[in-house]
């Protein structure tokens, strides 16, 4: 008995596995062919496998000439029953990955991607999402960039506005005074000298601000990190503004700043501090306030500056912080490349920080909010 199930074993391996073999070279030769074909090629390799297999097995156990003749009937039957559900079945697989492939041809070609209605196995539908993923991601890419050109466009025509107002003012000067053709109510030629060293300080300022900008926007600012009180660092700041304040007859007031330990860059917070306090003050209106405060908050320290330009609209506040902006006609803009916004909001997020602006009562508050040192 032991020997004969061996027997019938054996030779049931030896038919399934010529069929076997025979089928791995089959769908070797249709490797680059279509999966439809593929499918029918593998549901024909398991079909004969077993067709083979038992058929080896009755031939070998010498049945009768009826008996044989039932058991092939029986397993072609079964042969073609077989084959046909597999392929209507793999039909439908063939049809899930046509419509993914013409999906994935519309994101190549028109840069969007809709995932089909259904996907027939795990597989196909898990690339679907995949693909649904890195389309949203090649979205969202696509509409950074586009934003980055339209600023980087926007900085190109400002820096040219503003960079053309004091070359046409240093090239009138210096003609006028090569030509000693100096101006009939100005006798002293050090007037024009004087403001030229005025026009070349401006000049020199966007330049510096335009390098301090490239460093932020790639990655590669420097911080010299040390522990200090904020206290410090807004009583340095009032102070390097107060004779631009005195200048516009405004007050700057630094009520409620509470001496916090953070861990920053001394001179990049001053310079943050520094274009708040610049920024606000014009806009303030004579006799005004100009306000600065610092509190607490849970693990991080805010800092604020709040001045009385009557507000910025609505629509432009999410702007505050882009490169180049300048304002509104409401909100007349200083002489400038809009850049110092745009700088604190890069040396804040360095400091693993965040820049914000809101409007309140008559102006606007500007806050940073910083770490504390631990």
């Amino acid at each position: 008995m032991l020997r004969d199930t061996f027997l019938i074993a054996l030779y049931a391996a030896i038919g399934a596995g010529a069929a076997g073999v025979l089928g791995v070279g089959a769908l070797r030769l249709l490797r680059n062919r279509s999966v439809a074909l593929s499918l029918a090629m593998v549901a024909t390799v398991a079909v004969a496998a077993m067709l083979a297999g038992t058929m080896l097995v009755s031939w070998a156990m010498l049945l009768s000439d009826h008996d044989l003749w039932v058991v092939t009937m029986v397993c072609s039957i079964a042969a073609v029953v077989s084959l046909a559900v597999a392929l209507v079945l793999g039909r439908n697989v063939v049809k899930g990955s046509q419509a993914l492939a013409e999906a994935t041809r519309a994101l190549g070609d028109e840069g969007r991607f809709t995932p089909p209605r259904t996907a027939p196995t795990a597989e196909l539908a898990q690339l679907v999402r995949e693909l649904d993923s890195t389309s949203a991601k090649l979205a969202a890419s696509r509409e950074r960039e586009r934003a980055l050109e339209e600023s980087r466009r926007e900085l190109v025509a400002w820096i040219s506005h503003a960079l053309r107002t004091p070359l046409a003012r240093l090239q009138a000067m210096t003609e006028a005074l090569e030509d000693d053709m100096v101006d009939d109510m100005v006798d002293d030629p050090s007037v024009y000298h004087a403001r030229i060293r005025g026009e070349v300080g401006r000049l020199s300022e966007m330049v510096g601000d335009l390098f301090e900008l490239s460093r932020i926007q790639a990655g590669v600012l420097a911080l010299n990190t040390a522990r200090m009180s904020v206290y410090d660092v807004v009583g340095d700041a009032i102070a390097g503004t107060a004779a631009l304040a005195r200048e516009h007859g405004v007050r700057i007031v630094g009520d409620g700043v509470e001496p916090v330990p953070i861990e920053v860059d001394g001179r990049e917070m001053s310079r943050v501090l520094a274009n708040l306090l610049v920024n606000a003050i014009p806009r303030t209106p004579s006799d005004g306030t100009v306000a600065v405060s610092a509190r607490q908050e849970a693990d991080s320290v805010v800092v604020s500056v709040t001045d009385s330009c009557g507000g910025i609209r609505p629509e432009d506040l999410p702007r505050v912080f882009d490169t180049g902006w300048r304002g509104t006609d409401a909100r007349t803009p200083p002489a400038g490349a809009g850049l110092g916004l745009a700088i604190v909001r890069g040396i804040i997020e360095a400091h693993r920080g965040q820049a914000a602006v809101h409007n309140v009562p008559g102006g606007c508050r500007f806050e940073v909010r910083l770490p504390t040192a631990a």
